[in-house]
């Protein structure tokens, strides 16, 4: 239903929606990996600290970004 998006007067608001959706695909994709890289930086031993400049991430950061990869100083040259 409604595949003809060109002329079909809900054609936008369908595009819309298939755009907004792809787009919460996307980033539930992309904390699904940070997820996974902390759990192996949990299996390495290596959690917590950033992985940029060796640095403690910290515990305000981490309590609030527990995936989080980089302290707050690298996490701001991104």
């Amino acid at each position: 239903a409604g595949t003809d998006d060109e002329h079909d007067p809900e054609g936008a608001t369908l595009a819309f929606e298939r755009q907004h959706t792809a787009a919460l695909l996307a980033q539930a994709l992309e904390q699904i990996a940070e997820i996974d890289a902390a759990i192996g930086r949990l299996d390495a031993g290596t959690y917590g600290v950033c992985v940029r400049c060796g640095q403690p991430v910290g515990q305000d950061r981490l309590a609030a970004r527990p995936a989080a990869a980089t302290c707050v100083q690298c996490a701001r040259v991104k």
